[in-house]
């Protein structure tokens, strides 16, 4: 479609805007994203959940300037990953949760966030946590929100907008905790192999995938599973010293990994080049921060900053000092925010590698090119 087309489907936009709500309309931006995955990127739909799952109370969001260090619900002392890639990308705002009231208007303006903490590939994934939205489920949700941008603005102009907007799902983390925790006496089942859960997470990864593209999605991008047997949960569940992490867990991980890389590549052999799949290598960007971390900064890449680094793993914050968990003095000092999240200040230093990194972070095209991609 050419620029005229283009613009054309922007007045059209704008214009069923002003018929159908009557009020002053946020201009239609440069960038939009919809956002797919678990507590990593989750910007307050677990708020809306009867869950375990939750952060939305202090000390959570206190670093987070647009709601003055409110909690948001999402799982870290400030920005996600996607709120800051999305920022650097020319966008005004964030994409709001989903599930928080009138949303849908927001799908054309800047985008839809759906993720769920403790979600995962998997529909049984979380379970023990009661309420979350498992990746099918924020599929069908999409599935929605792009139901009422047709009514809006017709199937053409709906067409063309998902074309130039980004996709990214940030998922399977829960998946893997889930798999390698001791099983429940009496009630666990045995598990299969290693291998067979690696291609049975990716044979229900891709069927979203597809059901996406299928839905108008053309850019995407899919995020690794990071090193997981190094976060503080994990290393003190193995009662691991500190600097050690858990071998088995990020074996386990790095095979997934490998396989999630070829199954994107053969998706865009299999449907490029009007689509293209990026494969973000959090991964490798996450252990190199753990290792050299003084090179990055920080000061502390053991300990959460918030919490305890022994069960429950709580981060909160009481009117009652003597209960409140304990909280570090200075959060850009280091790598985990909670037992199980990286910091802000992390969350900077992975978004800018996959902004602007080469192809071992992004592969075939790093998120910064991807974003100009058929544009």
């Amino acid at each position: 479609m050419d620029n005229h087309k283009i613009i054309k489907c922007c007045l059209c936009l704008c214009i069923s805007f002003i018929i159908s709500f009557s009020f002053n309309v946020l201009p239609c931006g440069c960038f939009t994203s919809f956002v797919f995955g678990d507590s990593l990127v989750d910007a307050g739909n677990n708020d809306y959940l009867f869950t375990l799952s939750k952060a939305d109370s202090p000390p959570y969001g206190i670093d987070f300037k647009p709601s003055g260090g409110k909690p948001t619900g999402r799982f870290t002392n400030g920005r996600t990953i996607s709120d800051i890639i999305g920022q650097a990308l020319g966008a005004e705002s964030f994409p709001p949760p989903y599930l928080a009231p009138n949303t849908q208007a927001d799908a054309i303006a800047r985008g839809i966030n759906y993720a769920s903490g403790a979600s995962g590939i998997l529909d049984e994934t979380g379970s023990l946590f009661i309420g979350r939205v498992p990746l099918r489920e924020q599929v069908k949700y999409f599935e929605q929100s792009r139901n009422y941008m047709v009514n809006v603005m017709g199937e053409n102009c709906t067409k063309e907008f998902l074309k130039k907007a980004m996709f990214s799902l940030t998922i399977g983390s829960n998946d893997i905790l889930n798999y390698v925790r001791p099983s429940i006496p009496f009630v666990g089942v045995d598990k299969v192999i290693a291998a067979a859960f690696q291609d049975f997470m990716l044979s229900n990864l891709t069927m979203q995938l597809k059901r996406l593209h299928k839905l108008g999605a053309r850019k995407f991008v899919v995020v690794g599973v990071g090193p997981l047997g190094c976060i503080p949960f994990v290393r003190a569940l193995k009662l691991l010293p500190n600097g050690e992490c858990s071998e088995m867990i990020n074996r386990l991980i790095k095979g997934y990994n490998k396989k999630l890389n070829e199954v994107l590549n053969s998706l865009n052999q299999e449907m490029g080049p009007e689509s293209i799949f990026v494969y973000a290598n959090a991964y490798d960007i996450f252990l190199n921060i753990m290792v050299n971390y003084r090179q990055y900064g920080f000061e502390n890449a053991n300990e959460p900053c918030c919490g305890a680094y022994f069960p429950p793993f709580v981060c909160f914050k009481s009117s009652n000092t003597n209960i409140s968990s304990v909280l570090c003095d200075d959060r850009s000092k280091y790598v985990f925010w909670d037992a199980y999240h990286p910091t802000e200040a992390v969350n900077l230093v992975i978004a800018k590698e996959l902004l602007d990194g080469d192809e071992s972070i992004s592969f075939p095209i790093n998120i910064r090119r991807l974003y100009s991609y058929n544009s």
